[in-house]
């Protein structure tokens, strides 16, 4: 009796030239999908961090009303934001403007650059008071004022930002100098 054994050859390990582009057909489109969620998130990440800044500085001028019982006000520029006392808002950063002036201890006062906000380039920043329906943005010979009285109150505005097509709005509380609502749109 003769048997028929039937040989077949191994097969070579490897890959095929069709699933190797297919991989890394697969491989560039998950990359340039995170390369563009990268660039709309660093816009975004911008925005969200003058936001900070802002509402922090915000806070700071109603402590620095309540403590110092004289009206504080955020001085709103093209591309810079200053706190600054009441009487001295709308004045040139240089006339006059010391940031010991109402602290009695040195030790303890801000420096002037704790009392500035300088925007990241190409952001525009408009400013709404909370009975308008009209933003109005900065301008170097024109600033707005956001005045913080004594008693902790301050105007209830609204804040847009804007860089290139990504934007962000955010409404503050009188109360608190807080902000209350917020909306942002990467694009």
């Amino acid at each position: 009796m003769i048997s028929a054994v039937r040989t077949t050859k191994p097969r070579a390990g490897g890959f095929t030239l069709i699933e190797i582009v297919m991989v890394l057909a697969i491989a560039a489109v998950m990359m340039g999908g995170a390369v563009g969620l990268m660039v709309l998130s660093s816009d975004e990440r911008a925005l969200r961090k003058a936001s900070g800044k802002i509402e922090l500085m915000a806070k700071k001028a109603r402590t620095m009303a309540i403590l110092h019982q004289t009206a504080y006000s955020l001085e709103f520029s093209e591309g810079t934001i200053r706190l600054v006392p009441l009487a001295q808002a709308g004045m040139d950063g240089k006339k006059g403007f010391s940031s010991r002036k109402h602290d009695p201890d040195p030790k303890t006062a801000d420096t002037d650059e704790d009392r500035l906000i300088k925007l990241e380039s190409g952001m525009v920043l408009s400013f709404r008071h909370w009975n308008s329906t009209e933003w109005l943005t900065t301008a170097k010979k024109n600033a707005h004022i956001w005045r913080f009285d004594p008693d902790g109150i301050c105007e209830p505005i609204s804040i847009r930002l804007a860089l290139g097509d990504s934007w962000g709005v955010d409404t503050y509380h009188p109360l608190t100098a807080t902000i209350r609502d917020s909306e942002f749109e990467a694009r």
